[in-house]
C-alpha cells in the first residue's frame, strides 16, 4: 500500500479491509483490547491466537462500535505484522505515552490524542485522490466480507467475523469475486450432458 504514508496508516486499512471493522469500531479499539500473542492467558483471555476484542463504549473521540454487543475477532499474520510495524513507530514518536487509544495522532497536535473516526475518513479521502478511484472505509469492509466468502466462507462465518446478530445483514456484503462467478457458470452442465446428445 504505497498510497499510506505511515505504518498507522496501513494498519487502518488492514483493520477495514482485512479484518472488517467499521471506521468507528477501528477508532474506539484501546490498545488492551489487542491481543497479539498466541496464547493470551496470562491476560486474562482464553481466546486462542492473535485478535482483537470489538467493544462498545461512550469513548472521549466520539468513536463507538455500532454493534450492541461485544465479540471478538481474530486477526492473521499481516494484520498481526502491521501491529507491530505501528507500535514501533508509535514508540518512535511518543516513548510510552499518549492515550491508551490503538489509534492516535502521530503527524499533527495533539500529539498522542486519540483519532476520530473523521480522521479515518480523511485518510481515505487522501487515497482516494492518489489512487483515482473511489474508496471509502465502508468498501473496505464491504471488500472484506466479499473476500471471506469468495474464500469459501459461509454465510454464519461472514455474519460472524462482521460482528452482526440477524442472519440476513451479511448477504449486501456477499459480492461475488468475477472469477467465482464464471466458475459457477462452467459448472451449470449443457442440455446434452443434462438429456445425453440426442443422437440415436
Amino acid at each position: 500500500m504505497p498510497q499510506c504514508r505511515s505504518a498507522r496508516d496501513r494498519l487502518i486499512v488492514l483493520l477495514l479491509g482485512r479484518v472488517g471493522l467499521r471506521r468507528g469500531q477501528a477508532a474506539g479499539l484501546h490498545r488492551s483490547d489487542c491481543h497479539l500473542l498466541p496464547d493470551s492467558r496470562a491476560l486474562g483471555c482464553d481466546y486462542e491466537g492473535a485478535h482483537v476484542h470489538v467493544r462498545r463504549r461512550d469513548n472521549s473521540n466520539r468513536a463507538w462500535s455500532k454493534s450492541k454487543e461485544a465479540w471478538t475477532q481474530p486477526l492473521d499474520f499481516l494484520v498481526v505484522q502491521a501491529f507491530d510495524q505501528y507500535i514501533d513507530e508509535r514508540h518512535e514518536i511518543l516513548g510510552a505515552g499518549g492515550s491508551d487509544f490503538l489509534l492516535v495522532n502521530l503527524f499533527r497536535e495533539p500529539l498522542g490524542a486519540p483519532m476520530s473516526p473523521d480522521a479515518l475518513g480523511e485518510l481515505f479521502e487522501r487515497l482516494r485522490a492518489k489512487l483515482s478511484r473511489k474508496v471509502g472505509p465502508h468498501m473496505a469492509r464491504r471488500a472484506f466480507g466479499s473476500n471471506v466468502s469468495d474464500a469459501g466462507g459461509s454465510l454464519d462465518e461472514v455474519q460472524a467475523l462482521l460482528g452482526q446478530t440477524h442472519p440476513e445483514s451479511p448477504r449486501s456484503y456477499l459480492i461475488p469475486d468475477r472469477a467465482r462467478l464464471r466458475e459457477a457458470i462452467e459448472r451449470v452442465p449443457s442440455p446434452r450432458a443434462l438429456h445425453g446428445t440426442g443422437e440415436k
